[in-house]
C-alpha cells in the first residue's frame, strides 16, 4: 500500500515530490523548509523562528498522514551552518518532548531558497 498525503497545513511541494508518502505501516515525510503554508512566504529571522516553523511544517503533514510527532522514529536535520546547532536543538526539543526519535544532523553547503534549516522525517504507525 502506498499513498500519497497533501495538506494546506504545510507549503505545497515545490517540485516533483510529495509531502509525505504512506507506506505501509511507515510515513515519510519530505524535508520541510520555513515556509508559511498560509501565504508561501519564507520565514525570514534566525534558526530559532526558521526552525519552530519546520516543526510546525511537519507537525501538520504528520496529522494529515494520521500521525503525530510522538511517533516520529528517525528524523534529518540540515543546517547551513552548524553554529545553530544549539539553537535548532533548543527549539527541537520543544517539539518532541517524549522519547526523542533518532537523528542525524548535518551541515550542508546550501538549502533551497538559501534557509537556514530543512528536517524530515519518518513515522511509524504501527503498534
Amino acid at each position: 500500500m502506498r499513498d500519497v498525503i497533501s495538506t494546506p497545513a504545510a507549503p505545497a511541494a515545490i517540485g516533483p515530490y510529495s509531502q509525505a508518502v504512506r507506506a505501509g505501516d511507515f510515513l515519510f515525510v519530505s524535508g520541510q523548509i520555513p515556509l508559511d503554508p498560509s501565504t508561501g512566504a519564507l520565514v525570514e529571522g534566525d534558526a530559532r523562528a526558521q526552525t519552530r516553523r519546520v516543526l510546525e511544517n511537519l507537525r501538520g503533514i504528520l496529522q494529515a498522514g494520521g500521525a503525530s510527532l510522538d511517533q516520529v522514529v528517525k528524523t534529518t536535520v540540515y543546517l547551513a551552518d552548524m553554529a545553530d546547532f544549539p539553537v535548532m536543538n533548543d527549539v527541537y526539543a520543544t517539539f518532541f518532548t517524549a522519547a526523542a526519535p533518532a537523528r542525524a544532523t548535518v551541515q550542508v553547503s546550501r538549502l533551497p531558497r538559501d534557509v537556514r534549516v530543512e528536517i524530515d522525517a519518518v513515522a511509524y504507525l504501527g503498534q
